[in-house]
């Protein structure tokens, strides 16, 4: 079975989900060439392994370097379901050493966000907002709205991911677009979550307003919900 990956961002972590086989030859050289991708604007990966039946040496060693590269650009690779065999394997060479290994991709994304700062990334000043919207158009644009504004963002297209953000990092508001679906169960998780937070909805007609008047109005509606932080703009 060829290796297919399928990549998604969470705030700021980047999750790879790969199945079939990592081995010697054209797939271990894609997921290195789609990981050296990803290094070019994001730093920290994590690879779920649930769906990986097997591993060779080769493979193995793939997952070494990647790990090298990642540290290099300043980030950090984690892995997370990590098959038994492929366990055995790492703890049998010594090499899981050199990993850190989760149980789920909401552990691995929680790891990130409550490290300690690394070395030459400076942290977010501002009051933290996590931004959930299903348009991707809306999100960049709230994203650089916002951290213009001096705060620090994160976002997210889907609840099940804003679930394991709002969980991994308690941001000080959550904006919530329209149109946002899920499980019954995802859901009420989610509405849960969000019952001690500060809740903001943009509303539907967000995405139809000039850009400017609209994204003055969503600054003034969240400046009364955070406080302002020293230095940020007016």
């Amino acid at each position: 079975m060829p290796l297919s990956l399928h990549t998604r961002g969470v705030g700021d972590v980047t999750i790879v989900r790969c199945s079939g086989r990592i081995v010697a030859g054209e797939t271990a050289e894609s997921l290195r060439q789609h990981i050296a991708a990803l290094l070019l604007d994001r730093r920290d990966i994590v690879l779920h392994l649930g769906d990986v039946d097997f591993v060779d040496s080769s493979g193995l060693g793939t997952l070494v370097r990647l790990l090298s590269s990642t540290r290099r650009a300043r980030g950090d690779l984690k892995l997370c379901h990590v098959p038994e065999n492929l366990d055995k394997v790492l703890k049998l060479t010594k090499i899981i050493s050199l990993f850190d290994t989760l149980a789920s991709e909401e552990d691995a994304v929680s790891a990130f966000y409550k490290r300690t700062g690394m070395p030459g990334i400076p942290s977010p000043a501002g009051p933290s907002i996590m931004c959930v919207d299903t348009s991707a158009d809306v999100l960049a644009y709230l994203r650089e709205l916002l951290r213009g504004a001096g705060y620090s963002v994160m976002t997210s297209s889907n609840l099940r991911d804003s679930l394991i953000l709002i969980r991994a990092t308690k941001p000080g508001l959550v904006v919530i677009g329209p149109n946002l679906s899920a499980s019954p169960t995802t859901q009420q998780a989610f509405a849960s979550a969000c019952a001690t937070l500060r809740v903001l909805n943009l509303g539907p007609e967000f995405s139809r307003l000039e850009a400017g008047a609209a994204g003055l109005e969503l600054l003034e509606r969240i400046r009364t919900q955070l406080p302002s932080s020293s230095g940020m703009a007016s």
